[in-house]
């Protein structure tokens, strides 16, 4: 097993797994509650529901799913620890970017507000209204 926690090299899986700058999953959700509260208005229904469901995905992120990489983190660092007997020694190391860091979540929100401020300007200014 190599201790990829010391290593600085480039990974690619993390252009599509999870964890990273921007929260790709904050800027889904809050495109889609922009969307909602540009098309039927800030005030109903729809909206609050699609505001809601951005602050859970949002909180989910930066809370239990951001700890339990840093719980991987060092649990990864003790497995690498370990002497080449050891059972665990070889075991696969457990995924570390989980979730995300306020600072990647606010990014993300901000890109899916961007985003969907854009695609409704192109579409009510455009060929597609």
């Amino acid at each position: 097993m190599s201790c990829r926690y010391k290593e600085k090299r480039w990974d690619l899986k993390q252009l599509v797994g999870s964890g990273g700058m921007p929260s790709s999953h904050s800027s889904t959700v809050t495109a889609l509650a922009v969307a909602v509260g540009l098309q039927e208005g800030f005030g109903g229904s729809q909206f609050a529901i699609a505001l809601v469901l951005a602050l859970v995905v949002m909180y989910d992120a930066t809370g239990v799913r951001l700890h339990a990489g840093r719980q991987a983190e060092v649990l990864n660092q003790i497995v690498c620890e370990l002497p080449a007997e050891h059972p665990l020694a070889e075991s696969r190391p457990l995924r570390e970017l989980l979730g995300h860091t306020p600072p990647q979540v606010v990014a993300g929100a901000i890109l899916g507000l961007v985003i969907a401020t854009i695609i409704r300007f192109i579409c009510v200014s455009g060929t597609y209204a």
